[in-house]
């Protein structure tokens, strides 16, 4: 069985990691049974060669020459002048490919409108399946389109109860085509493996942080992070923050940082690759995010047994937390509510923390890759 991937992205996104150990997940459980594809649209892909072939996953390149340098990453409307571009360039090579190979299925991941649109005009033997990543913005657009070709789609899976359930309200699907499949954020192994290596320059021993970690966008909210802790340091002045992630909006979080006279307590590092010796060292994992579907950081955390402070925002946090028996949710994008429950966490006794891990750690053992593998198999084999 030939099983395509199709997530094209400019900027680095949980749906790397996604797509990754789902074409990993799929190819190694099934006894290669089921041999996975990506698709490398414009050279997105060329990072992760080494790991792709490790893996023994196919790549398919429908480019000869990298783009990456030409296209803008950050920023809404560059970045959509690049997804622009590439619904362009690669709309005619992607239908090619299609009937070139043939494959069984294509899991649709990002940039959904270019291969959507290709399944409304033409016919392929290829069954499709749309991957709602993130949590997405339901535009006018966007509903049309997916209503339009709703019946020629094979199925559709959601990351979270709570994105399937804000589609059954809307009615766009069928809701037999409709199945909730968490990512395959957890790997126990290569978690254990990362969390003893050391990593060059790592931080002090002795030091005390709060971690978290994410694309420097509007989506994480880190001005409110910063600000909260700003006033945190007023009773718990032994404390550091350290803030993990790259994007448009770094220079914003700098001019902050030094505004509010932080540079020697909040430290801004760029994308690490191995980010669970960060997590097993820091006393909590904060987000505070504005949406997330559900959280590829928070379960990672919670795997390393790190302490849970999230912003209940939409979708996948407080199912995750669940009333936080998992952690200390508070209101998104509420200052006061974040200072509250983070000084909870700080003052909380050490049975009411450990009781918090343990129920986060066990809720994280759904994202594992096997328990995904298992719920995409009943799929591929008409379940």
């Amino acid at each position: 069985m030939k099983l395509f991937y199709w997530c094209p992205f400019t900027s680095k996104v949980a749906s790397i990691v996604a797509v990754l150990n789902s074409a990993d997940a799929l190819q190694k459980h099934s006894s290669n049974k089921i041999t996975s594809y990506i698709i490398n649209v414009f050279g997105e892909w060329n990072g992760y060669l080494k790991e792709i072939s490790e893996k023994n996953i196919q790549i398919i390149s429908l480019s000869k020459i990298d783009l990456r340098r030409f296209l803008f990453c950050f920023g809404y409307v560059r970045s959509r002048l690049s997804y622009i571009f590439i619904y362009f360039y690669s709309i005619l090579s992607l239908y090619k490919t299609l009937k070139k190979y043939e494959p069984d299925y294509i899991i649709v991941h990002l940039i959904t409108s270019l291969p959507l649109t290709l399944l409304s005009i033409f016919n392929f033997k290829t069954k499709f399946i749309l991957r709602i990543s993130g949590f997405p913005k339901l535009n006018i657009f966007r509903k049309l389109l997916w209503k339009l070709i709703s019946k020629k789609i094979h199925k559709i899976t959601f990351p979270s109860k709570e994105t399937y359930e804000l589609f059954r309200a809307e009615k766009i699907f069928d809701t037999s085509k409709m199945i909730i499949i968490y990512d395959p954020i957890v790997s126990i192994n290569i978690i254990n493996k990362k969390k003893k290596l050391l990593i060059k320059n790592f931080l002090p021993k002795d030091m005390k942080y709060i971690l978290s970690v994410g694309r420097f966008t509007k989506q994480k909210n880190f001005e409110l992070l910063i600000e909260g802790f700003f006033h945190i340091l007023k009773d718990y002045s032994y404390l550091n923050l350290v803030i993990i992630g790259e994007g448009e909006l770094s220079k914003n979080y700098k001019s902050l940082i030094k505004k509010l006279n932080l540079s020697e307590k909040v430290l801004l590092l760029d994308y690490q690759s191995n980010i669970y010796q960060y997590m097993n060292n820091a006393c909590c994992l904060v987000s505070t995010s504005l949406w997330e579907d559900p959280g590829f950081v928070m379960i990672e955390a919670a795997s390393t047994n790190t302490s849970l402070v999230i912003s209940d925002c939409s979708s996948g946090p407080k199912e995750f937390i669940e009333n936080n028996k998992g952690g200390y949710l508070f209101k998104s994008n509420d200052k006061n509510s974040f200072i509250n429950s983070l000084k909870l966490f700080i003052s909380d006794n050490k049975k009411n923390i450990f009781q918090k891990k343990v129920f986060a750690k066990k809720k994280s053992i759904s994202f594992t890759k096997f328990r995904h593998y298992k719920k995409f198999f009943d799929i591929l084999n008409g379940f």
